[in-house]
């Protein structure tokens, strides 16, 4: 799917996969596999930001998944976050959908939430908000009317 179908219907929490249809490089080819893998991936909808016009530029829609987090020790160095454009010429498709009663923590900057942790439930939220202080996180549960909204308008994981 393209990806304008992404940030009009996916939800924050859902993990995406997005792929460019080339076959995988071998391994004895390192920088050709390097190209082929940031192309191809898999990551969690964290971010939605509608487009923007301004006097001097203006930008599409984008949204921006979290790939991964690098550290050790429960330490995080790394936080590995790609953007892209509702015009992208990658394809998309939606892997997983957050499971219904699981509990969004989202942070509110500027025009749209950002999701900071996606938890089992509502105490396992309140204890990963406890342990990371954000001044503006709130909780968002995932209800079932969401989920059902999805299986009615055809946007079932596919």
């Amino acid at each position: 799917m393209p990806a304008h179908i992404v940030y009009d219907y996916a939800s924050l929490g859902s993990v995406i996969r997005y792929f460019d249809s080339t076959p995988k490089p071998p391994e004895r080819f390192r920088k050709k596999l390097a190209a082929w893998k940031s192309r191809n991936g898999v990551g969690r909808l964290v971010k939605k930001e509608p487009p923007r016009e301004r006097p001097t530029y203006s930008s599409p829609a984008c949204f921006t998944l979290h790939e991964g987090d690098f550290g050790q020790d429960g330490i995080v160095v790394i936080s590995v976050r790609r953007t892209y454009s509702v015009e992208s010429d990658l394809h998309f498709e939606i892997a997983e959908r957050p499971a219904i009663g699981s509990v969004r923590v989202l942070q509110s900057l500027g025009d749209s939430p950002e999701l900071l942790h996606l938890a089992a439930n509502k105490e396992a939220a309140e204890r990963w908000l406890a342990s990371n202080r954000y001044s503006r996180a709130y909780l968002e549960e995932v209800s079932a009317d969401e989920v059902g909204a999805d299986v009615i308008e055809g946007r079932a994981a596919a």
